[in-house]
């Protein structure tokens, strides 16, 4: 490919899964000399994050790239992460190079004509769909009864973010938080899976996630997600070393060379890899790799927009490490405004994207609508 126009939008919008807060990503729209166009996303969420990630693709990243002339996405890659030396180890550098080698790639698959999970060899046809939720409604009864709604209507799985801003106090402590896995086990059965995602709202101690997790297990929980902030190694060793449940972590990992310290310190069993966030959708693949090797689950963080979903759900077919999928049960303009054709699960399960690429066709008026200027 050769590439002749690059182009950066800031959207902001508000979302439902949230209790419709405002929420802030960047797309980056790639062009070929030949019209081809490609779509990458950046979820670099703060206003300030965004702007410089913006920045950074149209001052940095894309003229380097423009002025290549004939390439490929694994030179484009590399071309990055050779220029990004000094600063590239995470943070901005990574947000911005993986929309733009999420756009990359969905030209490689046009050009081809392919669906990129046809391209890498599709090992799945199609993975359980997971209704990924906030814990955020205003009584406990309600937090249950909003499960259970994700489950009738279809989704095998449910995960639970708790400590997040909320009508109510329920998940924000331990004791709330496993009435809630008790509660929701009860009303559901044992038929269904339920995951529980600490994340950066709760800080427990390692004593606190010890006793929380073994009483989860009680009532079948299929892994606890982010127990501890992401550098707390040793509390990450104390808790596996002390419960049976998956430990997953990683979402808010940056590179390859830091989700491999991560394998390397055999703390988790789940990795959570976010394309539009780790070095793109080749860090995501060589991540995954890296992950079969050691024998971990992979799990896409696809908590975005539909072009991060698509990425997401092409990358997942196509490893034999995952075993779910992951979706925002309630719709949001990115996701269901954004696109054609949105992800959807049908009858529980999520499968491929036919068309080539990225398999979804963005509405242009969509994104100006949605862009932020401030």
């Amino acid at each position: 490919m050769k590439l002749a126009r690059l182009k950066t939008y800031v959207l902001r919008y508000v979302d439902p899964n949230d209790l419709n807060r405002e929420r802030m990503t960047v797309l980056a729209r790639l062009e070929t000399t030949d019209g081809v166009v490609g779509w990458g996303e950046a979820i670099a969420m703060w206003p300030e994050a965004c702007r410089a990630t913006a920045l950074l693709i149209e001052e940095g990243f894309g003229p380097l790239l423009l002025q290549t002339g004939e390439t490929s996405v694994a030179q484009c890659w590399q071309k990055m992460r050779d220029h990004s030396w000094w600063y590239g180890e995470g943070g901005i550098a990574s947000f911005a190079l993986s929309a733009i080698d999420m756009a990359l790639w969905d030209i490689h698959g046009k050009i081809q004509g392919q669906p990129l999970s046809a391209l890498w060899g599709q090992h799945h046809d199609r993975l359980p769909a997971n209704a990924s939720c906030h814990v955020n409604k205003e009584s406990l009864s309600a937090c249950i009864d909003e499960a259970m709604g994700f489950f009738s209507a279809g989704f095998r799985s449910v995960k639970l973010g708790l400590g997040k801003k909320s009508l109510s106090t329920i998940g924000h402590d331990p004791e709330s938080s496993i009435a809630l896995v008790a509660g929701l086990r009860r009303a559901a059965g044992p038929h269904v899976e339920i995951l529980v995602d600490v994340g950066n709202g709760l800080r427990w101690d390692a004593d606190t996630a010890v006793d929380s997790v073994r009483r989860m297990s009680e009532h079948d929980i299929g892994w606890v997600e982010e127990p501890f902030y992401p550098t707390h190694l040793k509390d990450y060793r104390l808790l596996k070393a002390a419960v049976a449940v998956p430990i997953a972590s990683g979402e808010r990992e940056w590179t390859v060379a830091g989700y491999q310290r991560l394998i390397d310190s055999a703390t988790v069993d789940v990795l959570g890899i976010d394309p539009a966030r780790a070095e793109g959708i080749t860090g995501f693949r060589k991540i995954d790799q890296c992950a079969g090797e050691a024998g971990l689950t992979v799990n896409a963080h696809a908590w975005s927009t539909a072009i991060t979903t698509a990425a997401s759900l092409h990358l997942s077919l196509a490893s034999p490490n995952t075993r779910l999928f992951e979706l925002k049960p309630f719709p949001v303009a990115v996701q269901q405004e954004l696109v054609a054709t949105p992800v959807a699960q049908v009858d529980g399960f999520v499968t491929g994207l036919s068309g080539p690429g990225l398999g979804v066709e963005v509405d242009e008026a969509a994104v100006q609508r949605l862009s932020y200027q401030g």
